[in-house]
């Protein structure tokens, strides 16, 4: 009898069938599972000494959670044991289509009524930015979101940000609000200085080309802050 000799491999169906993540979607739905749970669907296969689930639970403590494991680099997450290229794909496809979803249902969101709603359109996306990026919601008169579109990407010192270049696009498209939006890479959503003088130059923007500026938020990660609810900029 020959003995081999690679390594255990450690499948779904190694658990107990009540413990399986496939049965429990089936049963109790997507809701019910714990991200780790969802994650070994996508994984199938753990490593030795540990399962799918166990695989799971190791990556999102690695990475500090599902916003972590979005913001790690594919290069990186493909070195931790066990995952590879195939899982690393498998991975990283799944978050984006979340947050294509997230981005293409727009009744979701249909209406911008308060900050909060403001910040969860955007949140989910700009949270992972290792750059900082600015963008600018586009509201018609009723505060619907028209368009989101991004002004800045990379190395933006909010100094130098062109206040004619955030209202382009709304004078594009008739919009007769903006609420401005960018991220702290550091994920420390604290306004600097110079945040709050590129708002007041944004509100004076606004305002010769009768566009009304509704906020500026500053998406951190897991946190965010509105600039007008701090009275930063809009005294």
């Amino acid at each position: 009898m020959t003995e081999s000799t690679g390594q255990p491999i450690y499948r779904i169906t190694d658990l107990h069938e009540a413990e399986r993540p496939r049965e429990r979607l089936a049963s109790l739905g997507p809701e019910a599972l714990s991200s780790a749970e969802l994650l070994a669907i996508l994984l199938r296969v753990g490593v030795e000494g540990e399962n799918a689930v166990q695989v799971g639970q190791r990556l999102l403590q690695c990475y500090g959670g599902l916003a972590g494991l979005h913001r790690v680099s594919f290069a990186e997450l493909v070195n931790q044991r066990g995952i590879g290229e195939a899982k690393a794909s498998q991975i990283k496809a799944a978050i984006e289509l979340g947050k294509r979803l997230h981005q293409q249902t727009p009744e979701d969101h249909p209406t911008i009524n308060s900050p909060a709603d403001a910040a969860e359109m955007v949140r989910y996306e700009m949270s992972a930015l290792e750059q900082e990026h600015l963008k600018v919601l586009l509201l018609d008169t009723k505060n619907h979101v028209l368009e989101v579109v991004e002004v800045y990407h990379g190395s933006v010192n909010m100094s130098q940000v062109r206040v004619g270049e955030i209202f382009k696009a709304a004078i594009r498209r008739n919009a007769s609000a903006v609420i401005v939006v960018h991220n702290h890479p550091s994920g420390d959503p604290t306004p600097s200085p110079e945040d709050v003088a590129v708002t007041r130059a944004i509100l004076q923007g606004g305002k010769t080309v009768d566009i009304d500026v509704l906020d500026h938020l500053i998406i951190g990660q897991g946190a965010w802050v509105s600039m007008k609810q701090r009275g930063l900029g809009f005294s």
